[in-house]
């Protein structure tokens, strides 16, 4: 009889988070460890990366590897690629994390220079690293990659347009990667609604508060809360699961 508990085991896997050091990368990362997986913490700043990874191994025993990496960048995608395989020789499972929503006054006055930059880290960035992880890892039999994209890419708002058309490339490269490595490799993408990170500092917190009375649970999300269906799609318990696009948003309306 399968243990069901054991499906959920990342022993003797290497996970690879990017926008891995705040937010929802940070709760992954710390949940891929806690499964007993090494990981890839990457972000731009590799002060805040080191600091995680101290966190992760004082608090699991698992090596936590810090990479600074801008996933906008093509060349930073290539190193960080050559610095995980040297490192470890292998990567299981792939979190495309690192995102960014800039924030503007009308559409008109969006910059050729802010819209290059969002579809970049959102979008290009995210295909460069499944393009090459996902290679690799057909190459040595198996693999999970998960997109995290947004609830703009399906319900989009007029004050984040060329995030939302980012987050909707992202849905369909996920669909398109899942039919060019299956079936050694799945590829799937969690598209979150409103969560509590850091970035919710900066938000009005009384019109909020009414957004989500709309919401079926009455609330944003907590970011420990996004842990259990990451780790579901990185382990073996999703085995069968690829393709798809995986809602987390109490129930958003």
């Amino acid at each position: 009889m399968t243990d069901v508990f054991d499906q959920f085991n990342l022993r003797d896997r290497v996970a690879v988070v990017t926008g891995g050091s705040r937010g929802l990368g940070r709760e992954m990362a710390l949940g891929f460890a806690q499964a007993g997986a090494s990981v890839v913490v990457a972000s731009r700043k590799i002060d805040a990366c080191e600091r995680l990874a101290q966190e992760i191994y004082e608090a699991t025993g698992r090596r936590a590897l810090p990479v600074a990496c801008h996933t906008g960048k093509w060349e930073d995608a290539d190193l960080l690629f050559e610095t995980v395989y040297g490192e470890f020789g292998a990567a299981h499972v792939l979190v495309n994390n690192a995102g960014s929503s800039p924030v503007y006054d009308t559409p008109s006055s969006v910059s050729e220079e802010l819209f290059d930059r969002t579809i970049a880290v959102n979008l290009r960035g995210a295909f460069r690293m499944t393009s090459l992880f996902g290679e690799r890892m057909a190459a040595d039999g198996g693999g999970s990659i998960i997109n995290i994209s947004s609830i703009a890419s399906v319900k989009p708002s007029v004050h984040e347009i060329p995030y939302a058309a980012a987050k909707a490339g992202l849905n369909t490269i996920t669909t398109a990667f899942a039919h060019a490595f299956g079936p050694a490799v799945r590829v799937n993408a969690i598209v979150p609604g409103a969560f509590l990170t850091d970035v919710a500092a900066a938000w009005d917190m009384d019109a909020f508060a009414r957004v989500a009375k709309r919401y079926d649970l009455k609330r944003g999300g907590d970011p420990a809360e996004i842990v259990g269906t990451a780790l579901y799609l990185a382990s073996d318990a999703s085995s069968y699961v690829t393709g798809s696009l995986l809602h987390i948003d109490g129930g958003a309306r």
